[in-house]
């Protein structure tokens, strides 16, 4: 009987799970409070702080191509609208819930793209895994009729 392995990269998307679905909630309760864009600047300022982290802790390779700096300063800029654009949806009255979930989902138009762009194929139960996240993400996304509408 094989033994079961636990990658290091597996132990590190567990905790970037864990982390990433309880930063929803802190979301949703900071939008109930601010305005998105106050929360895309606090967002800013925490990863400011957690960067000025990493500069302190860890080695960091300063020599990039300017190719890589732009491609990182594009990946920056997409990431910050998707943070505000979240924000903008939990502050607007969206269930942290529904729209944390959905936005959950950003991984498919990466995969959209690899496959298109740079080939990469996909398994059968990689394309069932995706249809079923789709799925799941029309019934999340499904409001319960008012009572007054039921009435």
């Amino acid at each position: 009987m094989s033994e079961f392995v636990f990658a290091p990269w597996m132990l590190f998307a567990v905790v970037a799970l864990v982390l990433w679905g309880a930063s929803g909630i802190t979301q949703k309760l900071a939008t109930n409070r601010i305005t998105s864009e106050q929360s895309l600047v606090w967002f800013i300022v925490a990863m400011a702080a957690t960067s000025a982290v990493l500069l302190v802790t860890m080695p960091i390779h300063w020599h990039v191509t300017l190719t890589v700096f732009c491609l990182t300063v594009i990946g920056g800029t997409l990431n910050g609208g998707g943070a505000l654009t979240s924000f903008l949806a939990l502050e607007s009255g969206g269930k942290a819930s529904i729209v944390i979930s959905l936005v959950s989902l950003f991984p498919l138009p990466t995969v959209a793209f690899a496959t298109l762009a740079l080939h990469e194929r996909l398994t059968g139960a990689q394309i069932a895994g995706i249809v079923l996240a789709m799925v799941a993400a029309i019934l999340l996304s499904q409001e319960p009729k008012a009572k007054a509408e039921a009435a």
